[in-house]
């Protein structure tokens, strides 16, 4: 892993952007791989700003989200689907028939995580995946678990992750227990792999990811495997990586 260090969120944010689009400059029709959450909102606002200012082309880009709240629908406002409409999409030229989000409002899980899978492994798997870490060192919504997960699939969301996420929600209750998830295995094919990582509530999360064993008791701690991963993170994320890299 390479591990480049911010100073704080604006920073880790400019400095995430930066190695996204030039990806982008790279190869124009590149596929991306992106996430959701609050952790990438700076990168993708400062990917706007670059757009508007005429520095990067999104028009031949073509991107696929990591997950989806299970029973929300495209238009729901606290589904993902409208988050990256809301935060970066409407904001750049990207043709919107090119964004992919897995069908959340496909109540047979089976067949939505099927069908995701089959148009992820057409596109080529993305060139950079784009990651943030769960407190409990999820990616994506992979959950801990006794065993790597593959390929998309349905999970049920741990307490931790539903409290997490409840600062988006009106209340707690409203926090889907479900969602569609790319397996790590899936992620694992990216070309290039982008984690960001901010605040000292991810310190020991970001410490297992590039410290600890390869266990899928901290699903991150795979990325350790992947021959071109890239953490981004700030002072207070790396606060238990000291002397370490």
């Amino acid at each position: 892993m390479k591990i480049i260090h911010a100073k704080d969120y604006e920073d880790m944010s400019r400095k995430a952007a930066n190695i996204i689009s030039a990806q982008v400059i790279l190869k124009p029709n590149c596929v991306l791989g992106l996430a959701t959450g609050t952790t990438p909102i700076g990168a993708y606002h400062q990917l706007i700003e670059w757009y508007k200012k005429g520095d990067v082309d999104f028009s031949q880009v073509s991107t696929y989200n990591l997950d989806e709240y299970r029973g929300l629908t495209h238009d729901d406002p606290q589904s993902y689907h409208y988050f990256m409409n809301k935060e970066f999409f409407s904001g750049i030229n990207i043709d919107l028939a090119n964004t992919h989000v897995p069908d959340g409002a496909n109540p047979d899980a089976e067949a939505a995580c099927a069908e995701y899978d089959k148009i992820v492994a057409e596109a080529g798997y993305p060139d950079l995946q784009l990651l943030g870490i769960g407190r409990n060192g999820h990616i994506g919504f992979n959950e801990p678990d006794d065993a790597f997960s593959k390929g998309t699939h349905c999970v049920n969301l741990t307490e931790s992750t539903i409290e997490a996420n409840s600062r988006l929600f009106e209340k707690e209750e409203d926090v889907p227990r479900q969602a569609y998830t790319m397996g790590t295995q899936t992620i694992m094919h990216a070309r290039m792999i982008l984690m960001v990582a901010n605040g000292e509530n991810k310190a020991q999360a970001v410490h297992d990811m590039c410290f600890g064993p390869v266990t899928p008791s901290c699903p991150a701690s795979i990325l350790q495997l992947h021959s071109n991963c890239v953490v981004v993170a700030d002072d207070a994320a790396l606060s238990l990586c000291e002397g370490l890299y």
